[in-house]
């Protein structure tokens, strides 16, 4: 059995402290209201009547042992994370090189070499078309204008239709072009696909002197302006001169080409006898003085053969002083001082 200890002391008025087993307390204010501070922290309020017995207490604050516990610390955000260097994607490796088939290289090497008849040997009997191609590379690179001729004749003869869409054609030979002089003083440059072998050995007939032979190959092409322009003077050269009007019939003066279609047109009229109409033609063909002296020299040595034949020698006379002035080495000026 333990003592018990309680004992009040006055501090001042009203404020007293109270010794007991458990601790000191500390209590402050009058008998009917005071604040305690018990052992332990624990603060209350006790208020009422205490002669009557009527009290009333109330806990402020727990003590220590009974308060929850404050909330923890939010802990502090985790660190970022360093920035990873980037990394330079690794380069696209390198496409392969294609493996050409066995003709395809070997004919790219013959339009280097030239060697086109062993391309045709090796593989022209597995590829009738790459045959046919192989000759007519041969003959547009041919120097030679008769075996250049024998060349193309045969590739026409066979028919020029399948060389457009062989793969060799479409892969390799899309952009390539050879110049074509399709009339006196006009060049063109014509591909595969625009009919460069019928224009090509048409011509090498027309300078052979088989005209017929090259009207025929011309009329074989797509109608395009440099077959429009070849036929035209085919048809003039070999006295066509109705075919020649009516093939001209709605030309007008756009370019170089149509200007010369013009000079043909008024040619074929003064050899049918219809000088005014020859005139006519030959003086639209000249109504654009910027087009090629080669052209309107044409157009004046016709006008001016015109007019010779029709009496008009004054105008003739200055139509040949102008070409002689501009260009006195035109071919047909002598010829027509002399006549």
């Amino acid at each position: 059995m333990g003592f018990w200890l309680h004992k009040s002391i006055k501090v001042l008025p009203g404020v007293h402290v109270t010794l007991s087993n458990g601790g000191v307390s500390y209590s402050v204010g009058s008998r009917n209201a005071r604040l305690t501070r018990h052992p332990g922290g624990r603060i209350s309020s006790t208020v009422g009547l205490a002669r009557m017995g009527l009290v009333h207490s109330t806990t402020l604050r727990e003590a220590r042992a009974n308060r929850p516990a404050p909330p923890p610390a939010p802990s502090p955000p985790p660190p970022a994370p360093s920035p990873v260097p980037s990394l330079p994607w690794p380069a696209d490796p390198p496409a392969p090189v294609p493996v050409l088939p066995p003709w395809e290289r070997d004919l790219l090497d013959a339009l280097r070499t030239g060697r086109y008849a062993d391309v045709a040997r090796t593989h022209g009997r597995a590829d009738p078309v790459l045959r046919l191609l192989a000759a007519a590379l041969d003959g547009l690179d041919e120097r030679d204008p008769q075996r250049a001729r024998e060349l193309l004749a045969w590739v026409v003869s066979q028919g020029t239709t399948a060389l457009r869409t062989h793969p060799f054609t479409v892969r390799h030979l899309a952009d390539r072009t050879w110049p074509v002089e399709i009339a006196r003083g006009a060049v063109a440059h014509l591909g595969i696909t625009t009919d460069v072998v019928l224009l090509a050995v048409a011509e090498l007939h027309q300078a052979a002197g088989d005209l017929d032979t090259a009207i025929w190959t011309v009329e074989q092409a797509e109608p395009t302006v440099p077959a429009a322009l070849s036929l035209t003077e085919l048809y003039s050269d070999a006295g066509r001169h109705a075919e020649v009007i009516e093939t001209t019939g709605a030309t007008t003066n756009l370019d170089d080409a149509s200007a010369l279609l013009l000079v043909f047109r008024g040619r074929a009229f003064g050899a049918l006898g219809y000088p005014d109409a020859a005139r006519e033609a030959l003086d639209a063909a000249l109504r654009v003085p910027g087009r090629a002296s080669s052209v309107r020299h044409r157009a004046l040595l016709e006008r001016a053969q015109v007019g010779l034949a029709h009496g008009d020698r004054a105008g003739a006379r200055r139509d040949l002083e102008q070409v002689r002035a501009e260009d006195p080495t035109h071919p047909g000026l002598a010829q027509v001082e002399l006549w």
